[in-house]
């Protein structure tokens, strides 16, 4: 303990002592504890603040008053090396070409990028069964698109970790004149499968770190499991989206085939109308590419399904649309609004002998950045327990094939593969009154 230390605890001492005979020796009656205690940590308090001790730090930037030295925190020794190529490495890992899969324009990209930050005098990216990119000296004969040549190579994929080699012959590359002495292989993995390797190599008989290599490594790997898993949830949105082109009533297409039938006797013109919004909606349901579409070309084909149903039920279906101008140019995802309306023209005016009103109200949120949809009708509605399975992500249809909810249920889980948690898709129904679905997705 230092003598500034020292000093200030006896200080304290006295100053507790002071406050004991006070309140306990000098003052008749004497204080209880309370007042005792609280006058002491007020005395105690006021000398902590106003003593330059070490557990305030030194004042006026010198230490020891006489000395007049400036005080400045003692520097830790660094290794400005690793430190730089850690910042680098972490640097180029944001926006790692790899982060679209194994392809060989993104291996040639990654290795041209990583080969500076690696000390390698060459750099080679893999799959588990050709080279997919080779940047420096050796790639007269290490070609891309090529088997794999080296031993070492083939090792690494065996064992699945990690390989150093300190001499050419261990490398094992069968061209005579490959100038490469040194290489350190390490595997690229995404989740328990190795699906190819970074290889850094040197002319000389120094290998390159084998801790950046497996560092980079290991991010590469990251890299790919993200690209792999953005693959697998477009496939799954994909399948999610034919599940929903499938899913177009082949009973809905009899009914409208029957009414326009019908309608060629009586009024010719109004079928061949009719047939010729049938196909638009059939081409649109089929050859909408990607996800996304305007809100305006899901209105189009909103209105021209509408269309079709009023044919058949005439009256009895009527149909209101409040919709801010703002949100036609917004993009949403594809045959999404129609199936909800479709539900509510199925489920809850269908069966109705009056029939009955479905409502589409659309919004945009500029502030939350956000797109609202609501679709009403003042049908039948849905029983509790089928809401409730239908809310809890299960299949109604299993157990209640007229209320069958596939098309919702389909509807919720594409929403989650393209939107995760930022969107909301809530329904809410009452028997004998109708039902209404509320979604809610981010603005594009």
């Amino acid at each position: 303990m230092r003598g500034g230390s020292r000093l200030l605890a006896g200080v304290l001492v006295a100053a507790w002592a002071a406050v004991y005979l006070v309140t306990q020796v000098l003052v008749a009656p004497p204080l209880g504890v309370l007042p005792t205690l609280a006058s002491g940590l007020v005395v105690s308090t006021v000398v902590v603040l106003g003593y330059p001790s070490a557990l305030r730090g030194p004042r006026g930037g010198s230490l020891g008053g006489a000395t007049g030295r400036s005080w400045r925190p003692a520097r830790r020794p660094q290794d400005p090396r690793g430190v730089r190529d850690g910042l680098t490495i972490a640097a180029a890992g944001r926006s790692m070409p790899l982060r679209n899969g194994l392809t060989p324009d993104a291996a040639r990209r990654t290795a041209q990028l990583i080969r500076p930050l690696l000390g390698g005098d060459a750099i080679a990216i893999t799959d588990t069964e050709q080279v997919l990119a080779f940047v420096g000296p050796g790639s007269d004969h290490h070609h891309v698109g090529g088997t794999l040549q080296t031993r070492v190579s083939r090792l690494a994929l065996g064992k699945k970790r990690t390989v150093v080699v300190h001499a050419r012959d261990g490398i094992g590359c069968p061209e005579p004149g490959c100038p490469l002495r040194t290489a350190v292989v390490a595997p690229l993995a995404v989740a328990d499968r190795v699906v190819g390797t970074l290889k850094v190599y040197r002319v000389h008989d120094e290998p390159a770190p084998r801790v950046l290599v497996d560092d980079m490594a290991s991010m590469l790997s990251l890299h790919l499991e993200l690209a792999e898993m953005d693959r697998e949830r477009h496939l799954a949105s994909d399948a999610k989206l034919d599940a929903l082109r499938a899913q177009i009533n082949p009973h809905f297409l009899f009914n409208i085939l029957n009414t326009i039938a019908s309608k060629s006797r009586t009024d010719p013109e109004e079928s061949r109308e009719l047939l010729l919004r049938l196909s638009d909606f059939f081409r649109y349901a089929v050859r909408q590419d990607g996800h996304f579409a305007e809100f305006s070309q899901e209105y189009f084909f909103v209105r021209t399904y509408v269309s079709l149903e009023q044919a058949r039920f005439g009256d009895r279906l009527r149909v209101r649309y409040d919709l801010d101008p703002q949100v036609l140019t917004s993009r949403v995802p594809v045959l999404v609004i129609q199936p909800i309306v479709e539900n509510a023209v199925k489920h809850g005016i269908a069966d109705s002998v009056t029939g009955g009103t479905v409502h589409l109200r659309a919004r945009v949120d500029p502030l939350t950045r956000t797109t609202s949809i609501r679709v009403s009708d003042d049908g039948a509605g849905m029983a509790p327990e089928v809401l409730d399975r239908l809310l809890a992500g299960q299949r109604p249809g299993d157990t209640d094939p007229r209320h069958s909810g596939v098309g919702l249920w389909n509807i919720s889980q594409r929403l989650d593969s393209l939107f995760g948690d930022r969107y909301s898709f809530d329904v809410a129904s009452t028997p004998g009154k109708g039902t209404t679905v509320d979604l809610r997705i981010p603005l594009r």
